[in-house]
């Protein structure tokens, strides 16, 4: 069993276990690996995302939390490939590294055949990004606290450059994402100004997130935009 294959293994058999515990030396047994290969990789799956925790004592070990996680999914080598595609235009906006993490927890709890068919298919596939244009995954790294933004709910402390450069310390209550073709910007109530305004991501120099939560308040898109042409919801994309 190559690793890939056990790393799914391991889920599954800490799937079938739970609520109850599995130690890292009746793992070893179950895989016929030693104990530090079974640890080495229950830290993989944990650094992944993958909700594994330990349970001291005795009778303790590793167990998985079964409402966070998905069972083996019936998803097609096609429809794998179809997912790296969609995910790959997230590249260069806020939702990029999230996107990494969601294709790989989807290919984690795919059959291995079906999982190594698709890594077959998506070897096939090939994306071609115009000349006259950079590609996407050149785009600025958003900072976590900046994808996080408006699902922590707090204030956020920025230091933003202006187009000529000049860099300014802003307190701002974050309200959507907006993205067009060139750029993403964050949405947010700015305390200097005391007025909505969109912060450009490639020009926010350092981010920090409060202790402070952000009031409620309400969010009109069309209101917030800052591109200069419609914006279209997820919500009305069917999702």
């Amino acid at each position: 069993m190559n690793r890939t294959d056990r790393l799914y293994a391991l889920v599954e058999e800490l799937r079938a276990a739970a609520p109850r515990p599995r130690s890292a030396r009746a793992l070893a047994r179950r895989f016929e690996v030693s104990v530090r290969t079974v640890e080495r990789d229950l830290a993989a799956l944990q650094q992944s995302g993958v909700p594994i925790h330990a349970e001291p004592g005795r009778t303790g070990g590793y167990v998985l939390d079964k409402e966070r996680t998905l069972p083996p999914l019936t998803i097609t080598p096609a429809e794998a490939t179809a997912l790296a595609v969609g995910l790959h235009a997230l590249a260069g906006t806020p939702f990029a590294a999230d996107a990494r993490s969601a294709l790989h927890k989807v290919l984690a709890v795919m059959p291995g055949r079906e999982r190594r068919a698709a890594a077959e298919l998506a070897g096939r596939v090939g994306l071609l990004v115009p000349a006259a244009r950079p590609a996407r995954t050149a785009g600025p790294v958003v900072p976590a606290a900046l994808r996080e933004a408006l699902s922590a709910g707090r204030v956020l402390r920025l230091e933003y450059a202006d187009a000529a450069g000049a860099v300014t310390a802003r307190e701002v209550e974050p309200l959507a994402f907006l993205g067009g073709a060139e750029h993403w910007y964050l949405a947010a109530w700015c305390r200097l100004r005391q007025a909505p305004r969109g912060f450009r991501l490639d020009r926010v120099r350092a981010v920090t997130a409060l202790d402070e939560r952000a009031p409620h308040r309400p969010v009109d898109l069309a209101a917030l935009d800052t591109l200069g042409s419609d914006v279209v919801t997820l919500g009305e994309l069917g999702m």
